[in-house]
C-alpha cells in the first residue's frame, strides 16, 4: 500500500483519538514520561509542520521542527496541523522527492517513502500514546498495524536510544501472547501494561 495511505490512517486516527479529550485531560501524564498530553501534542503538531516542510522542499531549520505552540484551543491547532501534513504529503510527485531531516542527519537526504515510513511509524506510537493516557482504544487496522511492525523491527536498538531526547527507548521483551501493535511498541522501548493510574 502507498505509504502515504497508511500515514494518513495513522495521522487521522490521532485526531479521532484527540477529538475525545476534554479541558480537564491536557494535564494528564502519558507514556513519555517526560510529557503531559498537551506537551506530548505539541511535539507532534511541531513535527507535523517539520515534516510538512521537509515535503515541499525545506525543512532544514531545526526551529520548523519545535514544539507547537497550542493557545486556547490545542485540538484545533493540532487538527490544522495534521490537515497541512496531510496535504504537503498528498502533493504530485512527492514519493519522487527527497526530504531533508535535520533531527537525524544534518547532511543526509531521505528518499520520500522511507522519510513518510519514519513519520507514519512516529504517528501510530504517538497515537496509541495518546489514546492510553486518555484511557480510550486506539483504532488501526490490521494492514497498518502490520505496516507499523516491519518498519519498527528495522529501527535499530543501539546505544542511541539511551541518549537524551531519543525517540524510542531500548527494547522491552516482546509478550508471547501479545498483539502486532505491542509488539510495535515493545520492540520500541514502550510497555503495552502502562496505564495513567500506575504512573502516580
Amino acid at each position: 500500500m502507498d505509504i502515504r495511505k497508511l500515514d494518513r490512517t495513522a495521522v487521522l486516527e490521532t485526531v479521532r483519538v484527540l477529538g475525545q479529550a476534554s479541558a480537564r485531560d491536557w494535564d494528564r501524564p502519558t507514556p513519555c514520561a517526560e510529557w503531559t498530553l498537551r506537551e506530548l501534542v505539541a511535539h507532534m503538531a511541531g513535527q507535523h509542520h517539520g515534516f510538512a516542510a521537509a515535503a515541499t522542499g525545506g525543512g532544514t531549520d531545526l526551529a520548523d521542527w519545535q514544539p507547537s505552540e497550542l493557545g486556547d484551543d490545542p485540538l484545533a491547532t493540532y487538527c490544522a496541523t495534521a490537515e497541512t501534513v496531510l496535504h504537503a504529503f498528498a502533493r504530485p510527485g512527492v514519493l519522487s522527492a527527497e526530504f531533508l531531516l535535520p533531527e537525524i542527519s544534518a547532511t543526509r537526504r531521505f528518499p520520500a517513502s522511507l522519510a513518510i515510513g519514519f513519520h507514519f511509524l512516529d504517528y501510530v506510537v504517538h497515537g496509541w500514546d495518546v489514546a492510553r493516557a486518555l484511557g480510550v482504544p486506539l483504532d488501526l487496522d490490521e494492514e497498518t498495524v502490520r505496516a507499523a511492525e516491519s518498519i519498527a523491527q528495522r529501527v535499530p536498538d543501539d546505544e542511541g536510544r539511551t541518549s537524551p531526547g531519543a525517540p524510542f527507548r531500548p527494547a522491552l521483551p516482546a509478550r508471547p501472547d501479545g498483539s502486532a501493535l505491542d509488539l510495535v511498541l515493545t520492540s520500541l522501548g514502550r510497555s503495552p501494561e502502562w496505564s495513567a493510574t500506575a504512573s502516580h
